[in-house]
């Protein structure tokens, strides 16, 4: 009996040592790719002020690729090292830079689950290849990545729908991925959204019944809550202003058009009491 507790005990404890020994090698990993991250991040900010091969640029390249590819020889399972390292050699002038190693490692990451990786696979495919193989291809990624609700992938499953492009036309369907990808932010999306909803466009029943689907309802602000069936118009205008703070012309421009609306719509009333 001692030598069954001892086993146990012996195993339980190599098991945690295990354990520690991934968390830690985890950590570091993301330790890493933060580190390369930073680097791709001030490249972006610099980038439209310079050439892309500019020689300055080079440093904060190589640092990110570096970075990377220490994250992966610390864990190798990282899909976050594995995504941004095949961005480095697919889109940036990086020393060493490769298409083949790059197409190869956003393949991985996909196929791993990395959601940017497989939003950005299925628009690779989409766009570079012309057949009903790819199609599919692209259309498979591209679900996947909407199965964990990213935000590109919800905005380019609607598009899909609502044009009827590869799969019969569903609007409630697109509007329902316009929704969830404005949820996150997403300015095409919530211009999309706004723009359908006053052109007099039904909100789908299943956006009122999220727990069903196992997605937990959207925060709704205090006015929501006052006034859940609010009208078109305000809930337009709350997909613009999403839109408007993510920095989207288009968005800014829709939200002074429905301002404006009111604004009329408003006068309009004030003119009829005065007229009773």
């Amino acid at each position: 009996m001692s030598l069954v507790i001892g086993s146990v005990i012996y195993v339980c404890g190599v098991y945690g040592l295990n354990q520690r020994g991934l968390h830690s090698r985890n950590k570091k990993a993301m330790e890493y790719v933060a580190k390369g991250w930073s680097a791709i991040k001030e490249v972006d900010r610099v980038i439209d002020y310079c050439e892309l091969n500019d020689r300055r640029l080079i440093p904060l390249l190589r640092g990110a690729k570096e970075n990377f590819e220490l994250a992966l020889e610390a864990d190798n399972l990282n899909t976050h090292a594995r995504y941004w390292l095949s961005k480095l050699h697919l889109k940036y002038n990086v020393p060493g830079a490769c298409k083949a190693v790059g197409a190869a490692l956003l393949v991985e990451a996909a196929d791993m689950g990395n959601a940017d990786a497989q939003y950005e696979l299925g628009c690779r495919l989409r766009v570079e290849n012309d057949h009903v193989q790819s199609d599919q291809q692209a259309f498979h990624y591209i679900e996947n990545a909407v199965d964990q609700l990213h935000p590109g992938a919800l905005y380019l499953l609607g598009i899909v729908y609502l044009t009827g492009d590869c799969v019969k036309q569903d609007v409630d369907s697109a509007i329902w991925c316009f929704h969830r990808a404005s949820e996150k932010g997403h300015a095409g999306a919530a211009v999309a959204y706004g723009s359908l909803l006053l052109r007099g466009v039904q909100v789908p029943e299943s956006l009122t019944k999220l727990d069903a689907m196992g997605v937990s309802p959207p925060k709704r602000s205090k006015k929501n809550l006052e006034n859940p069936e609010m009208n078109p118009l305000e809930m337009a205008k709350e997909q613009f202003q999403i839109a408007a703070r993510a920095g989207c012309d288009l968005g800014l421009q829709w939200l002074q058009r429905v301002e404006q609306e009111e604004k009329l719509l408003m006068s309009e009333q004030d003119n009829e009491c005065a007229y009773v």
